[in-house]
């Protein structure tokens, strides 16, 4: 039995199985351009049209669908109902499942406090925006309905203001926009990610918003700053003004704007309450971040933290230790905590289904184009409904002439199907007035009823003027949409609920290291990046420093804690560190490995090791080839917190040597043929460009190379008139072995 079944697997084995892989496994090969433009291009446009950016009305499609079956479902004027029915009723627009439409619904909604203004109305836990982990309830315990501002929405949908188009599966039909009556694109935060862009538009105060339009349609050249100071987010806090900022943003759609948390000091219990934080981040974020500086040592005034948030509102209580300036702290907070943070713009909005990052004035513009086209097809619509009925009106004009011969062609008409032609041919009228006379009840057949009905003649002919005459005015145009605008913000307007704070720069001046404390220490790097930091006063008891095996000492200095530190790598980056952040040792130890602290690349390693002081001096790099490069210090004193500088110096040869000096010296060059050549530093001019090729300092002959370069009072050189020259490039003079000392240890360029 085991031979034939050993028999019968040999027999499966060697199955032909070629056409299985032709059929099944076979590949076409195709261009990898033409893969992503029949493939990607058309997935990255309906991201980028259908789902992440929204358009000029303030609406992502998803938004929009939600809103519209909402507003179907007469939950504008009707009762609350269940979340999870609106979420069902919405699936006939939006096919993306419901978690997406109920997650979109909660971000409208009041409860969660996303926007400034909500669309939602809501009933139950719809979670909050400020808080990370709180999550919203599921949407069957929730409830919902349309808040009075969507009347602004929809007050206009019905009178063919916008495009209908067909849904996903053509039985329904949904809006492309909704019409509304104020430029919501800037009062709704939104945020999106789309293939290759992104937008992210903050909300502004409704009031300052319609306030700021009506202006610019009186004058093009208004200062928007004037009547729109700042935006206005939901979550209050304090927003940081900086005129040239602000003007920067307003004018290109983007930049960021510096939001603060608004706090205040409770003396009796000696705790700090933080009430309203930055849009752009969540109170467990900054939980997490203080309590990180409190487990680093960095902050150390702090007794406790809370989140005491309740059904009052945002609460983070701050627990201080006996005899802590609440100001001070709140200041030290600011610098190393979202509790100050800033919120990225980027306005980027769909025009004609095209992305377009523009200004606050452009945005405007582009609205009042866009609703003065919305009102333009309103009153065509009202003037096409009213034309109508003046033309039945007319009809019944002709029939008051003679009601009795009207009542005696319908009666001797012996057929129902021949009365509306008989009534044509008896009155001159055609068949839509025919019928509209024909449909009039007998009860209605009298003078009073039918002269009632002429009377709305002269009063339809008087509207239908005016409409025209609207339409072709531009004046009156703008008059209308400046009626409504006003009317909103004086319905729906509401105190701004950011702050605006035009003094803070004075607050932003103050000295961080003033917090870091400062003693004299000694640092010591080796050859393979190992970095100790040993208090000055312990280093006299210290034993013999400790290396790992195969490693030596190549740098020593004395400076103080606070002491900045460049780093400079074999990658040709910088990195900028403080002493500050390394731990205190001792000589029994390693110490910290650079390249892991700094977060270097794999396979970056140290090359030189520099204190800059106060960036007064300049950079001196020998490169492989014979030349050097002379370049400010100043060029690596960056103003913002970056660690990593790139093109830090040039990667066009080896550099062999890198040092700082602040003042011009006498510095000995060597080169691998034993020669050597002493220059003064003065003779290089200082470039201003990092990665500058620098200019050749020696001439070296063939298979030789510039090796190293120390100071002259470092190189041991008795006899420096041998190799001194006045002129650059040198060819130098071989060393003498009076003046070779032993190779200084250096790091491994």
């Amino acid at each position: 039995m085991a031979r034939k079944k050993k028999e019968n697997q040999a027999e499966v084995q060697n199955v032909d199985t070629s056409h299985v892989v032709g059929l099944v496994g076979s590949t076409t090969e195709q261009p990898i351009s033409e893969t992503l433009e029949v493939n990607y291009m058309p997935y990255a446009m309906s991201v980028i049209v259908s789902r992440a950016i929204p358009e000029i009305d303030g609406f992502k499609p998803s938004h929009r669908k939600l809103l519209y079956t909402m507003y179907k479902m007469g939950l504008l004027k009707g009762k609350l109902t269940k979340s999870a029915n609106i979420v069902g009723q919405t699936m006939q627009l939006n096919p993306h499942g419901d978690a997406a439409i109920y997650e979109t619904m909660v971000r409208l909604a009041r409860g969660n406090e996303t926007l400034l203004h909500p669309f939602v109305a809501s009933k139950g836990n719809f979670g909050k925006v400020y808080s990370r982990d709180m999550a919203f309830a599921a949407s069957r315990y929730t409830e919902a309905k349309l808040e009075p501002l969507c009347e602004e929405l929809f007050r206009d949908i019905d009178f063919d203001t916008v495009d209908m188009v067909d849904n996903y599966d053509a039985t329904k039909k949904e809006p492309t926009h909704l019409p509304t009556t104020f430029p919501n694109v800037l009062v709704s935060a939104n945020q999106g990610i789309a293939v290759g862009m992104a937008s992210n538009i903050c909300s502004f105060n409704l009031a300052e918003v319609c306030n700021t339009t009506i202006a610019l349609m009186d004058n093009p050249d208004h200062d928007i700053l004037e009547t729109l100071p700042g935006p206005d987010f939901s979550t209050g806090a304090e927003l940081l003004f900086d005129e040239a900022t602000a003007r920067e943003i307003y004018s290109t759609g983007r930049g960021s704007f510096k939001l603060r948390a608004k706090w205040r000091y409770e003396k009796k219990d000696n705790i700090i309450e933080i009430y309203e934080i930055p849009y752009s981040t969540t109170s467990e974020v900054i939980i997490d971040k203080v309590a990180d500086l409190v487990k680093e040592g960095k902050i150390r005034e702090i007794n406790d933290m809370r989140d005491e948030t309740d059904r009052n509102g945002l609460k983070l209580a701050i627990e201080l230790k006996r005899g802590v300036e609440p100001e001070k702290l709140m200041q030290k907070l600011f610098r190393l905590t979202p509790l100050q943070d800033s919120f990225p713009c980027n306005f980027n909005i769909l025009i004609a289904g095209m992305p377009k990052v523009m200004g606050i004035r452009e945005i405007l513009e582009e609205w009042v184009a866009w609703r003065t086209g919305c009102v333009m097809r309103r009153i065509h619509f009202q003037i096409t409904k009213k034309e109508e009925r003046l033309h039945l009106l007319k009809g019944l004009e002709r029939i008051l002439l003679d009601i009795d011969k009207a009542i005696a062609i319908i009666r001797e008409t012996e057929l129902e199907s021949e009365v509306i032609p008989n009534l044509m041919i008896g009155f001159g009228i055609d068949e839509i007035q025919a019928n509209y006379v024909a449909e009039i009840r007998l009860r209605n057949i009298n003078k009073e009823y039918i002269l009632k009905q002429l009377k709305a003649v002269d009063a339809l002919e008087a509207e239908i003027a005016d409409l025209r005459d609207t339409l072709g005015s531009k004046r009156r145009l703008k008059n209308v949409i400046v009626t409504e605008l006003k009317e909103v913000a004086q319905k729906y307007g509401q105190p701004r609920k950011t702050q605006i704070v035009y003094d803070a720069q004075n607050d932003e001046q103050e000295d961080p290291q003033e917090d870091i404390p400062d003693y004299p220490v000694t640092i010591f790097v080796s050859r393979e990046g190992y970095l100790k930091k040993i208090k000055t006063q312990n280093l006299r008891m210290s034993g013999e420093q400790k290396y790992k095996e195969g490693d030596t000492l190549a740098f020593s200095r004395e400076t103080t804690n606070r002491a900045e530190l460049l780093v400079f790598s074999n990658q040709f980056q910088c990195y900028k560190t403080k002493l500050s952040e390394f731990e205190d040792g001792k000589a029994s130890v390693l110490g910290d490995y650079l390249p892991q602290k700094l977060g270097m690349d794999p396979g970056e390693k140290v090359a030189q090791v520099i204190l800059p002081g106060d960036y007064k001096g300049f950079m001196l790099f020998f490169y492989e080839n014979g030349k050097a490069a002379k370049v400010p210090l100043s060029a690596y004193e960056t103003k913002t917190n970056r660690r990593r500088l790139t093109g830090a110096y040039s990667e066009k040869n080896p550099l062999k040597t890198a040092m700082a000096l602040q003042t011009d010296a006498q510095v000995a060059v060597y080169a691998t043929d034993g020669r050597v050549a002493i220059i003064s530093t003065a003779l290089l001019l200082p470039k201003a460009t990092r990665n500058t090729i620098g200019v050749s300092v020696m001439s070296l002959k063939k298979k030789s190379a510039l090796s190293r370069a120390v100071l002259l009072e470092e190189s041991g050189i008795v006899n420096a008139s041998r190799y001194r020259c006045r002129t650059i490039p040198t060819a130098g003079a071989l060393l003498k072995e009076e003046d070779s000392p032993d190779k200084q240890e250096s790091f491994p360029v």
